[in-house]
């Protein structure tokens, strides 16, 4: 007696919910039909998709998708003809579109009982949504302009996303937008601006088929891989940036920080000579040329760069230090029972450097006092030696 009291109750249950589905959906094109309240046709369709039962039923998506679309063509006809129009509610609507239509195709395209796909309304939405794509791509530049970065990415994110997608399968957008690049690299810049090296590295590959902005493009992902703490793809990308622009100010001197931090002093002089092989007069790479032979201990080598870069910037307080203690060290080496006349003439020629270097850099004591120190008392510069001295006793 119970089964047959529940049964027909659930029978009815569902016929009023049938019944208030098709009521929905007659009211949504109702509407449509008229042209007026259209938002309220897409909040019935939503509503009727609040219900697990309704999600497969591709009428609500197709009715949902018009709903929307017509609220588009609506703000798109007064843009047309001169009038004032919320220009971010247009772009939340284009934007819309793509992402119910893209809802339709995937229930759509759903196997049927035998296992086969045959999506009805792919090949039409396709099509037509391809019309509207490069308003995606205004949308973004409209909040980026306005410094809305999360917004601009998702926008040219929905732009990039629809190489994935099935709705736009045989399109072949990656290969055939020649806009894909440029879109992919303002997503990258977006990632970059909301300091988020997941969303900078996400589309990185394909920004760099944006020639015009390679550079930068590599400069953001440098970044994301050090937020990262991934090493060696920050190395690898630094390097990848210095190969084809060694006369970049990013990517040189942080390669050239790496390696010296590291004490991996040949690896720096791979990427200075490298570096000099581009421009043999650049002062940034005769300085780090000359900086490396010192950390080298070659010091012959670090006196020539010294002066060589002393010829072209005589202001350039940094070089006549290297010069003044790789002539210290030189110095040192010697054996001061067989060259005692060289050691002073070694003493001599540092001398007129560090006494350059105090004069341009005066606040840098530490650097230029102690060698000052050790130049006066072998030159047996009494006076200039008991200044030398009190400064370093008065610190």
């Amino acid at each position: 007696m119970k089964i047959k009291i529940i049964l027909p109750l659930c029978a009815l249950m569902l016929s009023t919910t049938m019944c208030a589905q098709r009521k929905q959906i007659g009211d949504a094109r109702t509407i449509l039909k008229s042209g007026k309240n259209i938002e309220q046709a897409e909040t019935l369709m939503t509503d009727l998709l609040k219900d697990s039962a309704n999600r497969r039923n591709t009428r609500i998506y197709d009715i949902w998708l018009q709903a929307v679309e017509k609220q588009y063509l609506a703000i798109n006809e007064k843009m047309y003809i001169k009038q004032q129009v919320d220009t971010t509610k247009f772009f939340d609507l284009a934007q819309r579109m793509f992402i119910v239509a893209e809802k339709l195709d995937s229930v759509d395209a759903l196997p049927d009982k035998n296992g086969k796909s045959r999506p009805e309304y792919r090949k039409a939405n396709a099509a037509k949504m391809l019309t509207y794509r490069p308003n995606i791509y205004y949308g973004g530049a409209h909040h980026l302009k306005k410094g809305d970065f999360k917004k601009a990415y998702s926008l040219f994110e929905t732009y990039l996303d629809c190489d994935r997608q099935p709705l736009f399968e045989g399109y072949d957008l990656m290969y055939k937008d020649p806009k894909m690049g440029e879109v992919a690299y303002w997503a990258t810049y977006c990632g970059y601006r909301l300091d988020d090296p997941v969303l900078v590295l996400r589309h990185a590959s394909t920004a760099q088929r944006d020639e015009a902005k390679l550079e930068y493009t590599l400069q953001y992902m440098a970044e994301a891989w050090d937020k990262l703490e991934e090493d060696s793809m920050h190395i690898a990308t630094l390097w990848q940036g210095f190969s084809k622009y060694p006369n970049s100010n990013y990517f040189f001197p942080r390669l050239m920080d790496i390696y010296n931090s590291r004490g991996d002093y040949q690896m720096a002089d791979s990427v200075v000579n490298e570096a000099l092989k581009t421009d043999t007069l650049n002062q940034l790479f005769l300085f780090a040329k000359s900086t490396v032979m010192l950390n080298l201990r070659k010091y012959g080598d670090c006196l020539k760069y010294s002066d060589q870069l002393i010829q072209q910037q005589p202001d350039m307080p940094d070089i006549y230090y290297n010069g003044g203690i790789a002539c210290l060290n030189i110095a040192q080496r010697m054996d001061s029972r067989k060259y005692k006349n060289q050691i002073k003439k070694m003493y001599d020629k540092a001398r007129p450097y560090m006494e350059k270097y105090r004069e341009m850099a005066p606040d840098e004591v530490g650097k230029w006092a102690p060698a000052l120190y050790r130049i006066y008392f072998n030159l047996n510069m009494g006076k200039q030696f008991d200044e030398i001295d009190k400064l370093l006793k008065s610190r």
